[in-house]
């Protein structure tokens, strides 16, 4: 089961702010666009469209990953890389909102967002 204050946001200008169109930026630069995002108590996420940095698709991120939100910019910062954020588990339109799916994504970024990449080796 995913970590209950990966859903839940820290800064309240998350929750009172439509974040739709605002920036995203890893902590290593831009990732895309939000295209939706959700308020709902203790399962608030955004979606970004990462546009041509993966090839067009979305991911899913958990507000709890959100660090601070500019307003004047329209920027959102997240404590999370590219490569973690392009490793998380693959966006699907259809299941993104059901239980199981919100457990995988709140698994892979609540235990920082890296798997154990060798286990492929």
């Amino acid at each position: 089961m995913s970590t209950p204050d990966l859903w839940t946001s820290r800064d309240t200008t998350i929750d009172t702010t439509n974040l739709i169109g605002y920036e995203v930026e890893a902590t290593d630069g831009s990732i895309g666009k939000i295209d939706e995002a959700s308020n709902e108590v203790g399962a608030s996420y955004i979606v970004v469209d990462t546009g041509p940095w993966i090839f067009g698709k979305k991911v899913l991120l958990p507000v709890g990953v959100l660090d601070r939100v500019d307003t004047a910019e329209e920027k959102v910062f997240v404590n999370r890389t590219k490569d973690e954020i392009k490793d998380s588990p693959e966006f699907d339109e259809s299941t993104y909102r059901e239980t199981q799916y919100r457990d995988e994504v709140g698994s892979y970024y609540g235990s920082g967002g890296i798997r154990d990449r060798d286990s492929s080796i």
